[in-house]
């Protein structure tokens, strides 16, 4: 693999960081009923009951060291549900809320979501100076050829 196909793969798992990370922090406040346990759904009236969206399931990514074929290198990041995805939170004034006023909320970090944004930043710059650095030896290279 390549330099440049190493740095680009890192910039791709940063901007994948960047996007969940942004999609976690505007979903905080979306909350929804709390699943149901028990099969509390199958009562006669249920078809008459309003239905509501379900909480956000938060995200995260997971980010491995690329490793297949004979010239290993770069990075791999795939995005997964949280988990738990939800955490009760207590919310009697939603119409969703249980008979205890509580609510499904995303289980998301604000403080975790802010490092994972720093450490996308600073990962995205790492891999632009790669880039760059490539760029020029690649030109350096051309022009003690020449």
């Amino acid at each position: 693999m390549s330099i440049l196909s190493i740095a680009t793969s890192g910039l791709s798992a940063a901007s994948l960081r960047v996007s969940v990370a942004a999609s976690n922090i505007a979903n905080v406040n979306t909350t929804g009923p709390l699943p149901a346990s028990g099969g509390s759904g199958t009562s006669a009236g249920a078809g008459i009951a309003p239905t509501f969206p379900a909480a956000y399931v938060p995200l995260r990514v997971d980010q491995v060291s690329q490793s297949s074929g004979s010239t290993p290198g770069g990075t791999v990041a795939t995005v997964s549900a949280v988990s738990p995805s939800y955490i009760a939170q207590s919310d009697p004034s939603a119409p969703f809320a249980n008979e205890d006023g509580l609510v499904a909320a995303p289980n998301v970090d604000l403080a975790g979501e802010f490092v994972e944004l720093a450490t996308a930043k600073y990962s995205f710059i790492a891999n632009a100076k790669v880039i760059q650095a490539y760029a020029e030896t690649t030109e350096s290279l051309l022009d003690i050829t020449t």
